[in-house]
């Protein structure tokens, strides 16, 4: 009995590197003690999630995300340490971002309404392909290896970041958003972008809206409204795709979805989302668009070396 326990143990214990030893551990008769990383660590790891929070919120109202760009990475580097299998590391990033920013996005585009900025057409006309794309996501996280979203990340990242970095408000692809099948096709790429990085899709609608002439603050505000269906979706769709992987989650997950992640970061990204709003309607975003390229090039780089 001992040696079978302590060989689902080691199943459990496999990490890149052998660097750490997960958190949990995989009912082996004697209680050891089950935390290997120090004190200090865990507490810097708890600030930097907290800190993410923070981040997040105020990026879910200032340009109509959800954060997940922030929180997936920081979410990322917190798995690896404590022990979580790379082979699903990645999936149960993604997922538990989604988790956290549903929150985050009710709370935003309830901001956003406020002020009548929300065009409710468009929301209306993206949901359900953006829905649907979110279900193609869901379906690839439960076969596909951690590599292809942390691939996914890379290139959607590297876009929203050049985007944020060299794009002039004056590009234009059209003067008014396009027909019935531009629009399902445009809602697609959002919805599955989103389930694959695991935002709520605002930083690709809103290149997509500004290209085709909406002004920013309506983009914003329209992205915030669009992004509380695709997590929702995401988060359920993920919690459904991770259960055969069940055995490879950390304690308290459901599904591709840490639990512990989202009662950490939700409510203080939840409520720095409303400042987020007022920034976005009182300043200009300049520098911070700046600040939030160079961010997500970085990340993008980081992710790419994982890959090698």
């Amino acid at each position: 009995m001992r040696d079978a326990a302590l060989d689902r143990g080691a199943d459990f214990a496999h990490i890149a590197g052998d660097a750490a030893i997960p958190l949990w551990s995989a009912g082996i008769e004697e209680q050891e003690p089950v935390f290997s990383v120090p004190a200090s660590e865990l507490l810097w790891l708890a600030a930097a999630i907290i800190a993410g929070g923070v981040v997040t919120g105020v990026l879910a109202g200032l340009f109509g995300i959800g954060g997940g760009s922030v929180i997936v990475p920081v979410l990322y580097e917190v798995f690896r340490i404590v022990g979580v299998h790379d082979d699903v590391r990645m999936q149960l990033c993604v997922g538990t971002s989604l988790a956290i920013i549903v929150p985050t996005t009710i709370r935003s585009y309830l901001a956003h309404r406020e002020k009548g900025a929300v065009v409710h057409e468009v929301v209306r006309a993206w949901s359900i392909p953006a829905v649907v794309g979110v279900g193609v996501g869901s379906a690839i996280a439960a076969f596909a290896p951690s590599a292809v979203f942390r691939l996914a990340f890379v290139v959607i990242a590297t876009f929203i970041g050049a985007k944020f970095l060299f794009g002039r408000d004056t590009w234009r692809i059209a003067g008014g958003l396009p027909g019935r099948a531009g629009m399902v096709a445009y809602g697609l790429v959002v919805g599955l972008s989103s389930s694959l990085m695991g935002v709520s899709g605002g930083s690709v609608s809103n290149i997509i809206q500004t290209l085709y002439g909406t002004p920013i603050h309506n983009a914003v505000a329209t992205s915030a409204g669009l992004g509380v269906p695709i997590t929702i979706a995401g988060t359920l769709g993920y919690m459904l795709a991770g259960l055969p992987h069940q055995g490879l989650m950390p304690p308290l997950s459901i599904g591709f979805v840490s639990l512990i992640g989202v009662v950490v970061v939700a409510p203080v990204s939840s409520f720095t989302a409303s400042y987020g709003a007022r920034l976005a309607h009182a300043t200009s975003k300049r520098r911070l668009e700046t600040a939030f390229g160079i961010f997500l090039l970085v990340v993008a780089a980081r992710f790419v070396i994982s890959l090698i």
